[in-house]
């Protein structure tokens, strides 16, 4: 099959709900055999995240509680944009320093991750931060975090037992390992 025998094409927009992190509406799409469909789409502006790497292969993660599913997690650092429009770099830029007081000398994007594609727009561009240096940390007033330095390798192995879960986390740490292998070899 072509990519243009499986395409759906969106045909109208419903707003059901308008957030301050996300609006939800109900599109109607024409499906490739021209039935009309509809699909509950979560509109997200997109955010960014950073794995810190320090010159002796550690990596800083965030340690939080994440209500919506009532458990403590360690992730890397991230933050949504602050509008459509803002560099996903500026955004990984700022979130690193407000999480973590970290500063990098370079910023290597590993990829962009697409979430939950199924029902969700958003993006979450991923970025290797090297040449650290600390600064003050400055979250947000409802930010509450605690940071936790780990070696990177003990990082995923975490992930391979599944005791780190967060997506962007996971993808994040075993590109991370990977560039690190890379720039070894």
């Amino acid at each position: 099959m072509d990519d243009f025998s499986i395409r759906e094409v969106p045909i109208s927009r419903e707003i059901l709900y308008e957030g301050k992190i996300l609006h939800v509406q109900r599109w109607q799409v024409t499906c490739p055999n021209g039935h009309i469909a509809e699909r509950e789409i979560v509109v997200h502006k997109g955010a960014a995240a950073v794995v810190p790497l320090f010159e002796d292969g550690t990596t800083l993660l965030v340690r939080q509680h994440r209500v919506a599913v009532d458990r403590i997690t360690l992730e890397i650092p991230a933050g949504k944009l602050d509008s459509a429009t803002e560099d996903p770099y500026d955004c990984a830029v700022r979130e690193l320093e407000e999480e973590t007081g970290l500063r990098a000398q370079r910023m290597t994007l590993l990829t962009s991750l697409l979430t939950t594609p199924g029902f969700c727009t958003e993006k979450i561009a991923i970025y290797l931060a090297q040449g650290l240096s600390q600064g003050q940390t400055h979250p947000d007033e409802d930010e509450f975090l605690g940071l936790v330095r780990m070696p990177l390798e003990r990082a995923v192995a975490m992930v391979m037992r599944g005791e780190i879960r967060d997506g962007k986390t996971v993808c994040g740490l075993l590109m991370a390992q990977a560039a690190a292998r890379r720039e070894q070899a």
